[in-house]
């Protein structure tokens, strides 16, 4: 029986030892738990201060049951193995049995609407969260929306997340799985499918940008389906754009050549394939991220008949903020519970004021709301 309230699966990945930081600067005991002992003794070894933390590693075959049994007696499970659409469905399986409160980092959107079809009345019965997309380019943009939605009349969320940096290459496998998937925004409160929605680039004006930012649906995003069943919204749209234009060209081009060549190919080929891509164009383990360099714009327009709110986010730190919310939300967890059970959007969980504010204390953001 685990003894330790949170377990980082995933930790000796890049996101996973981001995680491992703030729980220790939380005072949260951890397990740090994956398949490859030695990767996670070196991946908590360059964790800043973890002389000081309250952690064991431990390590866990990939299975239904194996996972059930380790998490056992755990609280909250933090999972950043994807692509999640491969890996996932064993961890969600195995929290649900285990009774834990289950969070990921996927976009996957076709992934995270099997996962709320196939699990989220069974998480919801025990009590349980299931949130998926707890990360920077997710999590900040449901926070910004749902500042628009303080207004009781707006109904539509119109949302850009714009960052400054270079996807890891796990990252980039799950956009590579994303261009095998439909991909769908809300429109006249139903999920409707995107017409090509990596063929063709959106312009997005970005503040402090003069030239626009090329953006892609990059999935569909996670905001459509978190108010597909909200009587606040009826439309909802999500993009994504990196503000290095060649890696966007690079990631549109991979999408096509996967259209063209890949796609009638088995599946197990199929992944080879675009693994190798994804190595290709990230790098596994970048460098931590620097403020002066790394920088990020999250805009959400909230529209209504008459009424227009922008909320604006800017920050830096994509992946450190990353580790920081799904710490933070783990914290809020073990001490008060979710304030909604099964499939819910960070700011479900806890609160978008409570999450903001958590970034905020940090120094990681700084929000403008205005109303036209």
């Amino acid at each position: 029986m685990n003894k330790k309230p949170v377990i980082v699966y995933g930790a000796s990945g890049y996101t996973g030892r981001l995680i491992c930081e703030f729980l220790r600067e939380y005072q949260i005991p951890f397990i740090a738990a994956g398949r490859n002992k030695e990767k996670l003794e070196d991946a908590m070894a360059k964790v800043p201060g973890i002389e000081t933390a309250n952690y064991e590693i431990a390590v866990v075959d990939h299975t239904v049951e194996a996972l059930t049994e380790f998490f056992k007696g755990a609280k909250v499970v933090c999972n950043t193995v994807g692509p999640f659409a491969r890996f996932g469905t064993a961890v969600v399986e195995a929290c649900l049995n285990a009774e834990c409160h289950y969070l990921d980092t996927t976009g996957e959107q076709q992934w995270m609407i099997d996962m709320r079809d196939t699990f989220s009345e069974a998480y919801a019965e025990k009590g349980l969260l299931l949130a998926p997309s707890v990360a920077y380019m997710h999590a900040v943009g449901n926070i910004a929306a749902e500042f628009c939605l303080e207004d009781s009349t707006i109904d539509s969320i119109n949302a850009a997340c714009i960052p400054t940096g270079v996807p890891t290459v796990g990252s980039t496998q799950t956009v590579m799985d994303m261009a095998r998937n439909k991909q769908y925004w809300l429109e006249n409160n139903e999920l409707v499918e995107i017409v090509e929605p990596m063929k063709h680039g959106h312009e997005v004006v970005v503040p402090g940008h003069n030239a626009t930012v090329m953006a892609l649906p990059w999935g569909g995003g996670s905001i459509p389906l978190w108010y597909a069943n909200d009587v606040r919204v009826n439309h909802a749209q999500s993009l994504t754009g990196f503000t290095n234009r060649p890696l966007m060209q690079g990631v549109m081009a991979m999408a096509a050549h996967y259209e063209d060549n890949l796609k009638d190919l088995p599946v197990a080929e199929q992944e080879a394939q675009l693994d190798a891509m994804a190595a290709g164009i990230t790098p596994g383990m970048p460098p931590r991220e620097n403020r002066t360099i790394h920088r990020l714009v999250d805009r959400v327009y909230g529209v209504g008949p008459k009424s227009q709110v922008c909320c604006t986010i800017v920050g830096h730190s994509a992946y450190i903020q990353t580790g920081l919310v799904q710490a933070f939300i783990a914290k809020q967890l073990i001490a008060n519970g979710p304030n909604n059970v099964g499939f819910q959007s960070p700011c479900k969980a806890v609160g978008h004021h409570e999450l903001y504010g958590a970034l905020e204390g940090f120094g990681f953001c700084d929000m403008k709301l205005e109303k036209f």
